[in-house]
């Protein structure tokens, strides 16, 4: 029996999403946008495809939360895109009132559900969800890390002319212009990057990671990042549908860990069949931790500002 998958939203991100996921086979999709015939134009478009890709999954799109029902995962994209010169920051007051009111129907539709969150500005519309959602925080989890990760391994494999295959590394922190690369963490088939790259290089690096968004919003022109996000979506759906347990950085709610309490940041977790099983607490040289106290300082004052807004 396939898994049963929701995507909420079937803008770039959303629509890749369940193609990815819907030609993984191991799942059967809904694609739901309140934008009458975009999801089903597109979820349509999908399924005409399975013969040829060769899966049988069962892709439909809809307006309806009802065809939801019943869902394992569900992953939220909706929401604004980042425009050129728009921060994620900015993104906050529109987007949380559009997590709140998703999160609260899709809930109600698939009441066991572990709940994906991709809409920016991430962290914070992880707090949005897990409010709105009223379960327990093990089965609210942001996909960012993986995201950021993915972009720094690209550029160090790049940068060493490796396969990105042989580079290890973890981004944490808020998904953002605060997010922690860790240095100490980055290797090449187990060779430490200190012993590969100069300093100044590695800086450079993890400066364009942190920029990483941003770089392709201003290629773009008129919208932003979806094919990696999507694949990092992916990742974990196959990490919580198939109960493999994977060691991912993502967007985790906090309770005491790193000196955090109470917030989502990125941080790597276990990911399996019922959500998040553990956080996993590692070393941080004192620069690190410091980076990370910082990048949580940012979600903080973000939650400040959907209270304020919320009042």
């Amino acid at each position: 029996m396939r898994t049963k998958v929701t995507v909420v939203g079937a803008g770039n991100v959303g629509a890749t999403t369940a193609q990815r996921l819907a030609e993984r086979g191991y799942a059967d999709v809904v694609l739901l946008d309140i934008v009458e015939g975009l999801a089903e134009g597109k979820a349509l478009d999908m399924y005409e495809a399975s013969p040829v890709v060769g899966v049988d999954s069962i892709i439909r799109g809809s307006t309806d939360y009802a065809a939801t029902e019943g869902s394992e995962i569900v992953v939220i994209t909706s929401g604004v895109a980042r425009k050129p010169g728009m921060s994620r920051d900015d993104l906050l007051s529109i987007n949380m009132k559009i997590v709140d009111e998703v999160t609260r129907k899709a809930i109600a539709a698939s009441p066991e559900a572990v709940i994906i969150v991709v809409s920016n500005p991430l962290d914070a519309m992880c707090h949005v969800a897990y409010e709105a959602a009223g379960i327990p925080a093990s089965r609210v989890v942001g996909m960012a890390g993986i995201l950021d990760t993915a972009r720094y391994r690209s550029f160090v494999a790049e940068a060493l002319n490796v396969s990105v295959e042989d580079v290890q590394a973890y981004v944490l922190g808020g998904h953002g212009d605060t997010m922690v690369p860790l240095a100490s963490y980055t290797t090449a088939a187990g060779i430490p990057i200190g012993e590969l790259l100069p300093q100044e290089q590695i800086d450079a690096i993890i400066q364009r990671t942190r920029d990483g968004g941003a770089e392709i919003v201003n290629l773009l022109k008129t919208g932003s990042a979806f094919y990696a996000p999507s694949a990092a979506v992916a990742q974990m759906v196959d990490s919580i549908a198939l109960d493999k347990r994977r060691i991912l950085p993502c967007a985790a709610l906090l309770e005491g860990q790193y000196g955090v309490d109470g917030l989502f940041i990125g941080v790597p977790v276990i990911l399996g069949g019922g959500g998040i099983e553990r956080v996993l607490e590692i070393s941080l040289t004192d620069e690190e931790q410091a980076m990370l106290q910082h990048s949580a300082d940012a979600v903080q004052e973000l939650v400040k500002d959907m209270a304020r807004l919320a009042e």
